[in-house]
């Protein structure tokens, strides 16, 4: 299959499942590969047969979704994000809750794929906030679409290059090590749920004090649903907030009622006076 040939197939079909070709223009070889070996599988001649198919066949829009996620994770990804939330933004989560007279933190990690994100959240928490505030528990809600992520994410076994940002002592601490292998000890693993969703479909029900949706939305999914989503979050976030967004992400111009607190890093926080 030709670049361009696979280029033009991804124009045409990613608004169909509410996505964007601009987003996978640096990722769009992963995704091409896996539609050759789906074409070859269904023993078809060429790409267009794939398009007539398609057309003919509405279960293969399902498959050709799965085909076009794309998951790149590791444990303390962007390691200056998780220094802000270690010394800014999860303190004062916590200050807020205990404040408000609660006794549990409750995050949402959307797009969790194997559990990477939601995990390096428990061990941060574990290791380094968990003493200041030991009246506090932590729940981590964390969502995927993919079954086999998510099977992959409850096991919690991981190759080193996984692991291998994690500090040292926290890694020494947190994993069982055989081999290249890591497996995370299951008192870490315990604030964090795992759930079987679409973020198209729906959203988790909240409130949530912090939500963590790095390079999903605002990456590969089109403007239209991408409006929609924030509309959503808004009523899924405690006033006063955070949304977590991956570093080369932004919020669009009509933001609805966030503001941007460390935008460099991904950071927005919902404004009470606007949530509706």
């Amino acid at each position: 299959m030709k670049d361009i040939e696979c280029v033009q197939f991804l124009q045409w079909a990613l608004p169909q499942l509410q996505m964007r070709w601009q987003g996978f223009r640096k990722v769009r070889h992963q995704v091409c590969k896996r539609i050759a070996r789906r074409i070859e599988e269904l023993a078809l001649p060429s790409l267009q047969a794939y398009r007539q198919h398609l057309r003919n066949n509405r279960e293969e829009w399902r498959i050709l979704d799965g085909l076009s996620r794309v998951t790149i994770s590791r444990f303390y990804r962007d390691k200056r994000v998780f220094g802000l939330l270690e010394a800014q933004f999860l303190p004062a989560l916590a200050q807020q809750v205990l404040e408000q007279g609660g006794n549990r933190l409750r995050i949402w990690s959307a797009g969790c794929a194997s559990g990477e994100e939601p995990y390096t959240l428990s061990l941060l928490w574990a290791f380094a906030l968990s003493s200041r505030f030991p009246d506090l528990r932590l729940h981590i809600l964390a969502t995927d679409a993919d079954p086999d992520l998510l099977a992959r994410a409850n096991k919690a076994c991981y190759n080193f290059g996984s692991v291998k940002n994690l500090p040292e002592t926290w890694r020494d601490r947190a994993f069982l090590q055989t081999d290249d292998h890591y497996c995370l000890h299951r008192p870490f693993a315990r604030p964090v749920e795992f759930r079987q969703q679409d973020i198209r479909d729906v959203i988790p029900d909240g409130p949530f004090h912090l939500v963590l949706c790095r390079n999903l939305v605002f990456t590969y999914f089109e403007s239209g649903f991408q409006q929609v989503f924030l509309h959503r979050l808004e009523r899924a976030l405690h006033p006063a907030g955070v949304l977590l967004l991956g570093v080369h992400e932004s919020l669009p111009e009509s933001g609805h009622g966030f503001a941007a607190s460390s935008a460099r890093w991904g950071f927005y926080e919902l404004q009470p006076s606007k949530t509706v």
